[in-house]
């Protein structure tokens, strides 16, 4: 059974970048699903890392790839009021004085518009293109480079979220099952 997160079987370079980012959200957000507080904000041993922080973090980083450096727009709320100087992993400490309503919420809605902004960039000059954010030499990043970039970010915390959700209440595996939804 196709699911929707699978990348296609053979694609073009931007469904496949586009369909291993969807791979890689979906088995994230099924990873953190459907938790309470309690689950949200459980660690292992000394690690600070939780289910939650892991959400609101990985909302940042999609809201600042499709903003910042992207178009060189501002960042939505609430990362516009942060003082990141003082408090540089406020997107993981602070998600423990939310509800998972408001996590799951967060995440949800940065990722639509992610996904709108994303579609509309590859529309508007594909992968070569270059983006705002450039190096202190001038030098642009592609967009490419943007959405290589945000694969990273969560190959490595699908990896943590893998450990907590085990941690959590025993569910593992590499895929969400077919038929799978975002529930909260």
């Amino acid at each position: 059974m196709a699911t929707p997160w699978e990348p296609p079987l053979a694609g073009t370079e931007a469904e496949h970048l586009v369909g291993a980012l969807e791979r890689l959200r979906a088995t994230f957000r099924w990873k953190a699903d459907g938790l309470d507080s309690a689950g949200l904000n459980t660690r292992i041993g000394v690690s600070a890392l939780t289910l939650g922080g892991l959400l609101k973090h990985l909302a940042r980083a999609e809201d600042e790839m499709f903003t910042r450096k992207l178009s060189g727009a501002a960042v939505s709320p609430p990362w516009d009021r942060v003082d990141w100087r003082a408090d540089p992993d406020w997107d993981f400490t602070s998600a423990a004085a939310d509800s998972p309503a408001q996590l799951y919420a967060l995440w949800d809605t940065t990722i639509a518009r992610s996904r709108a902004r994303l579609s509309a960039a590859l529309a508007d000059g594909g992968l070569g293109q270059p983006v705002h954010l450039a190096w202190p030499d001038g030098r642009h990043l592609s967009l490419r480079r943007l959405v290589c970039d945000l694969i990273e970010e969560y190959g490595r915390h699908t990896g943590h979220a893998d450990l907590l959700r085990e941690h959590v209440d025993g569910r593992v595996g590499e895929d969400p099952p077919p038929g799978w939804r975002p529930g909260g």
